[in-house]
């Protein structure tokens, strides 16, 4: 459990549920006139298959790290009072919530926004991982908004990479020599073409 300036992050180990009343009410505050919540639960199939279970494994110590920050970046883009964020680990059985996010504020938009931001980063780069348990196998699970992240991030990567080597052109032909502008190299008629 981590609890941070008004902050309560917990990653509960196998066999706790998530308690959401008992997130709703660490929230709750008389200045707060929202309270947004994100409930993720174990639905019955994908794709045409029947899901029995998830399972949940993570790196907790760098899980927390993840999700303080996501929670301080929450904080310096919405007006947000109280952050709460609980993810099991272990199997979660179909019906059973595996991640919840509650959010107070004064206003309703901050909360929402603050709130789905919350789950979108938590589901792109906090390191828990999903194995969806299927009646006839099972597999892990990469989320899509992980996938999204690290398109995102590649494609960061290559406007910095294009972006240098712009620089670096605009910077001239005279500063790629060793010597610089200080070197003239004269052509004769007879070597030109």
């Amino acid at each position: 459990m981590s609890l941070e300036k008004n902050n309560l992050i917990e990653i509960l180990e196998e066999g706790h549920k998530v308690d959401i009343v008992k997130y709703i009410d660490y929230v709750s505050a008389p200045q707060a006139g929202a309270i947004a919540t994100f409930s993720g639960t174990t639905r019955d199939t994908f794709e045409g298959k029947t899901v029995l279970e998830l399972r949940y494994e993570a790196y907790v110590p760098m899980a927390t790290r993840y999700l303080i920050s996501i929670c301080t970046s929450a904080r310096s883009n919405w007006d947000i009072h109280k952050i709460a964020v609980a993810h099991r680990l272990g199997p979660v059985p179909v019906g059973e919530t595996s991640v919840f996010i509650a959010v107070s504020s004064v206003h309703r938009g901050d909360g929402l926004d603050a709130c789905k931001f919350l789950i979108d980063e938590l589901k792109a780069s906090v390191p828990i991982w999903k194995k969806e348990v299927y009646t006839n196998g099972e597999i892990w699970k990469e989320n899509s908004e992980f996938l999204e992240k690290r398109l995102e991030l590649a494609e960061k990567r290559l406007e910095n990479a294009e972006s240098l080597v712009k620089k670096h052109d605009e910077v001239g032909e005279h500063k790629r020599s060793c010597c610089g502008s200080k070197v003239r190299v004269q052509e004769d008629d007879e070597h030109k073409e």
